[in-house]
């Protein structure tokens, strides 16, 4: 349609979508032709207005999101975008989805989008505009060439919207042509829907606000609740409940900001921002206090502890050792502007519950990504998450703070957590949290055993290149095991590799952990990964079973059992040596049951073995 043929408008309303960093605020602010918008992310809807070439335009600035799945994006982040078409009554012209020129568009990217503007119902997409932003990264290549080399994805979206698009230059907004003609593209789509808004369907955006109320009021309850209990708690406090020393443990799933609030706590960088495999303490002074401050290792957010290695979840326990005589709090770590659903909570409830059932009453929940609430409330968001957060909030009795990891100049913020924490001090009449010596004294008991192990393959390492030892090693599997030896008046040992998992040094000395930490792909491994850690294991066991000989099938037949009951041969092989430290069979009983598992050869075999090799 000519534009000549479109009504021109007096009144424009405008609303801008699109996924978190794709230029929204940039292209409100290029619009209008000023600076509006403010480029920080926000959870809220942002209006403005302004006359642009003989118009009065509203704009409407959506929250954006991450380029995930709608069910990912936090239930106050789907209100607004209901929400957003019903700030400019009776209902926006047009609806531009902002996307980046600069960036590879894939089905992901498509999903996303789609999924996050059905919310408004199939028909938003006969009012929709692709804008592009970037504008000026395609030089002399245009738009339309561009659409056509990214391929099906792009394609498929902009055919959902009538291929309607216009590219915009956020960098030079001197260009008042590029705004003029955006305009007339907007007027000519109201054209097409016979002069027509678009308006959200009445009972899903009443169904929406009446939701919302009842949050609201939810929210100052608690809200009011929870100042009523501080108050009492801080009225029975004595002058000694006041701490001059603190010791905290941070906790919580990977790029959930541990380290960040580790450093907003102590006012400077003190935790390096890289994922870590290991503990990491650091002391400071704040607030007259002398804070310890140790960050464990975090998890993938929504896998079950059994997909976590062994190793973290011994750093997870040591964690609460490492500021002795324990923690006066454990702070779990959580963003506040991602969804928490019933997967995160089951993850995070999981890896605490490793320091027992007690740990819960030490615990305050410390929400991250403060700054993106903006005006909502941390107990508005509370209540819009629904019930898996409220959950997790009542196992460790509704204590909760929000940091602002932008802003460390607000020492407000940090005063009030670190009096949360002394209020929680005082709940448990005045103790920390201590866990349990049978667990540590385990793991220590582990480590030296580990150590002893270490020793022993120096030894013998040594010994063999030497020709002192004569005594056969059998290997077991192609370099991921080490010899599973029988020697006269020494314990069974099951050895490791040369080759190690260099990022993770922590307590690695011995093979159980090495291989343990080998386990550090999250859970969801495609079916070709899985059976490739199982082959591991299966050429293990045939490597075992075709030096074994046949008297000693029945021995195997048990092996076998125990090799299939497990689904990687790491597991597998670990538990037999497990099996054996454990049974009490130590010194010469040991020796002899590895020694039937893999008996001696003469040395003529070993000859006649190594030739046929070669």
């Amino acid at each position: 349609m000519d534009s000549s043929d479109a009504q021109h408008l007096s009144e424009l309303r405008i609303v801008l979508m699109g996924y978190r960093k794709a230029g929204k605020s940039s292209a409100g602010n290029t619009i209008l032709g000023r600076e509006e918008f403010d480029l920080k992310q926000s959870a809220q809807c942002v209006k403005r207005h302004g006359e642009v070439a003989d118009r009065h335009i509203t704009i409407i600035e959506a929250p954006g999101w991450w380029n995930l799945s709608v069910e990912f994006s936090p239930e106050l982040l789907k209100q607004e975008i209901l929400l957003s078409v019903s700030l400019c009554p009776p209902g926006p012209h047009t609806v531009l989805l902002i996307i980046r020129v600069d960036t590879r568009f894939k089905e992901t990217d498509r999903k996303a989008l789609q999924e996050h503007l059905d919310l408004l119902s199939e028909r938003v997409w006969s009012h929709t505009i692709v804008l592009f932003t970037r504008g000026d990264s395609l030089l002399d290549t245009s738009i339309e060439q561009h659409i056509e080399s990214e391929g099906p994805d792009l394609q498929r979206l902009l055919d959902k919207c009538g291929n309607r698009f216009h590219v915009l230059n956020n960098r030079n907004r001197s260009d008042d042509t590029q705004i003029k003609e955006l305009l007339e593209k907007i007027e000519e789509t109201v054209a097409q829907n016979n002069g027509c808004h678009f308006e959200i369907d009445r009972k899903i955006l009443q169904e929406m606000k009446e939701r919302r109320r009842a949050e609201e009021e939810r929210a100052e309850e608690r809200m009011k609740r929870m100042q009523k209990r501080r108050e009492n708690i801080r009225s029975q406090m004595s002058d000694a409940q006041r701490l001059s020393e603190l010791r905290i443990v941070l906790m919580g799933y990977r790029r959930a900001g541990k380290s960040s609030a580790g450093n907003t706590i102590l006012g400077r960088e003190e935790f390096d921002l890289k994922k870590s495999a290991q503990c990491v303490k650091r002391h400071g002074e704040v607030a007259d206090r002398h804070i310890t401050v140790i960050e464990a290792p975090g998890w993938w957010s929504n896998s079950s502890v059994e997909f976590s290695p062994e190793l973290l979840k011994q750093e997870i326990l040591l964690s609460v050792s490492l500021c002795p005589p324990g923690p006066h709090a454990v702070l779990l770590i959580i963003r506040v502007d991602d969804t928490f659903k019933e997967n995160e909570r089951k993850a995070l409830q999981e890896h605490l519950d490793l320091l027992s059932e007690r740990v819960w009453s030490h615990t305050i929940v410390l929400f991250t990504r403060g700054d993106s609430l903006l005006d909502t409330s941390i107990e508005q968001h509370i209540e819009s998450e629904g019930p898996d957060l409220q959950c997790l909030l009542d196992k460790c009795g509704n204590r909760f703070h929000v940091l602002n990891n932008r802003n460390r100049s607000d020492d407000t913020q940090i005063k009030e957590l670190l009096e949360k924490i002394e209020e929680t001090v005082a709940q448990n009449n005045g103790c920390h949290f201590e866990i349990d010596r049978k667990i540590l004294q385990e793991i220590d008991g582990r480590n030296e055993t580990e150590e002893r192990l270490d020793k022993w393959r120096e030894e013998s390492r040594s010994q063999t290149m030497s020709g002192d030892d004569g005594s056969d090693s059998c290997s077991v599997g192609s370099s991921a095991y080490g010899p599973f030896r029988s020697r006269s008046g020494a314990d069974p040992i099951f050895g490791s590799s040369h080759s190690r998992d260099s990022s993770h040094t922590s307590y690695e000395s011995g093979a159980i952990k090495q291989y343990n930490s080998m386990e550090l792909e999250p859970p969801d491994m495609s079916g070709d990964q899985r059976s490739d850690t199982r082959s591991v294991g299966s050429s293990a066991y045939s490597s075992l079973r075709s030096r074994s000989g046949a008297d000693s099938d029945s021995a195997f037949s048990s092996l076998r059992s125990k090799v299939s009951s497990h689904s990687s041969g790491f597991g597998s092989l670990r538990s037999i040596l497990e099996s054996v430290q454990h049974s009490g069979t130590r010194g010469a009983l040991g020796v002899t049951m590895i020694s039937k598992l893999i008996p001696r050869r003469s040395k003529k075999n070993d000859k006649h073995e190594d030739t046929k090799k070669t």
